[in-house]
C-alpha cells in the first residue's frame, strides 16, 4: 500500500508500523529519514519570524489564499497515493481534509483521504489502532498501543500518591504573541504528570488569552512551547512572553521553574511520542520521582534577559 502523509504526528505512526510513506509534507522530520522522502506540500508562512509576525502572516495568508498550506499537485500526483494521512485537528498546523480532497480530486488519483482528530490519549490510541487496519498492521498497532499504555500507567502510578497540595498548578503556552494556552491533549498530559491545569481542561482547543488572566492565575510552573518551534527557536523568541509586564512576578518566575520546551516535537505533536511529552513533563514537575528531560528537550527559561515593553494583553 502506497501511503502519503500531510502531518508530522500520522508520518511518526506510519513509521511506528512499519509503513514507509510514499510522500510527505515539508515539516515531517521524524524518524529522521522521514525528511529525505518527497514533500507534498508547502507553507505560505516563513517560521523563522517572532511570533507576533508568523500570527500576521497566517493571518495574511487565510485572507488571500484561504489558508496557509498549498498541495504541490505534481509531487501528489508522482507519489501516486493509496491513502492519503491528513488532519482535522486545526488548520493552522497542517493541511486540512477538505484541501486534500480537492487536490486529489484534481490531480485525478483514486485515494482514500485517512484524517486523524487527536484530542487525547485515547484519540491517539484509537487513531494508531485505525491505521493499523487501514495498513494491514493491526498486531503491530496492537503491540504500541499496549506499550502506550503501559508507559503512561506507569507515570500515573508514581503521581497518583501526589497530594492535592503538592500538585503545582501548570501553564503550558503553545503560542507566544498573542499568547495562547495549549489546550487539547495538554491537560491531560499534565494532570497525569502530577500537576493541575487551571486554565484549560482537557480536550478544550487552544485559544488565545488575555495575559491579564495568566497574571490573575498565577501558575507554579510555566512552560513556553510555541507550536512548530523547536527549542532553540523558543529561546530566540522567548522575549515575546518574557517580556510582558509582571512577567517576572509570576510564582514560576520567583521559584525558578519556568522552562522552554521543544513544543514542535513534542508539545504539539500528537503521535505516539506524547507519552515521551508525559515522561518529560514529569521530570519537569517531579525531579524527585522522574529523570529530568535533556537540555535538547527543555530548559530553564532565561528570565534575566533585557526586557522590552510588553503588550499588556
Amino acid at each position: 500500500m502506497r501511503v502519503a502523509s500531510l502531518l508530522p504526528s500520522a508520518t511518526e505512526i506510519c513509521y511506528a508500523l512499519g509503513v514507509e510513506p510514499v510522500g510527505v509534507s515539508h515539516e515531517c522530520d521524524w524518524p529522521p529519514e522521514a525528511a529525505d522522502l518527497p514533500t507534498l506540500d508547502r507553507s505560505r508562512v516563513d517560521p523563522d519570524q517572532s511570533s507576533a509576525a508568523i500570527n500576521e502572516q497566517v493571518a495574511q495568508a487565510e485572507r488571500e489564499h484561504g489558508g496557509v498550506y498549498e498541495i504541490d499537485l505534481g509531487a501528489l500526483g508522482a507519489a501516486d497515493p493509496d491513502v492519503v494521512v491528513t488532519q482535522g485537528v486545526c488548520d493552522v498546523c497542517a493541511v486540512d481534509t477538505l484541501l486534500v480532497e480537492e487536490a486529489i480530486a484534481e490531480a485525478g488519483l483514486d485515494a482514500e483521504v485517512l484524517t486523524t482528530d487527536v484530542h487525547g490519549l485515547a484519540d491517539l490510541y484509537a487513531d494508531v489502532e485505525r491505521f493499523g487496519e487501514v495498513f494491514d498492521r493491526e498486531g503491530r498497532a496492537a503491540e504500541l498501543v499496549a506499550d502506550l499504555r503501559e508507559r503512561v500507567a506507569a507515570v500515573r502510578e508514581r503521581t497518583n500518591s501526589i497530594s492535592p497540595e503538592e500538585r503545582p498548578s501548570v501553564a503550558v503556552f503553545d503560542w507566544l504573541d498573542p499568547v495562547m494556552v495549549a489546550g487539547h491533549w495538554m491537560p491531560e498530559l499534565v494532570e497525569a504528570a502530577g500537576a493541575s491545569y487551571p486554565m484549560a481542561d482537557a480536550g478544550d482547543r487552544s485559544t488565545p488569552r488575555e495575559w491579564a488572566s495568566v497574571r490573575e492565575t498565577d501558575p507554579d510552573v510555566a512552560v513556553a512551547a510555541p507550536c512548530g518551534c523547536g527549542l532553540d527557536q523558543t529561546l530566540d523568541t522567548v522575549d515575546d512572553l518574557t517580556g510582558r509586564p509582571g512577567f517576572a512576578d509570576l510564582t514560576a518566575v520567583e521559584s525558578e521553574r519556568a522552562y522552554a520546551m521543544d513544543g514542535h516535537h513534542f508539545v504539539n505533536r500528537p503521535g505516539p511520542r506524547l507519552v515521551d511529552t508525559l515522561e518529560h513533563l514529569a521530570g519537569l514537575l517531579h525531579p524527585e520521582l522522574f529523570d529530568a528531560p535533556p537540555d535538547s528537550v527543555a530548559r530553564e527559561l532565561p528570565v534575566d534577559a533585557p526586557r522590552r515593553k510588553g503588550p499588556s494583553a
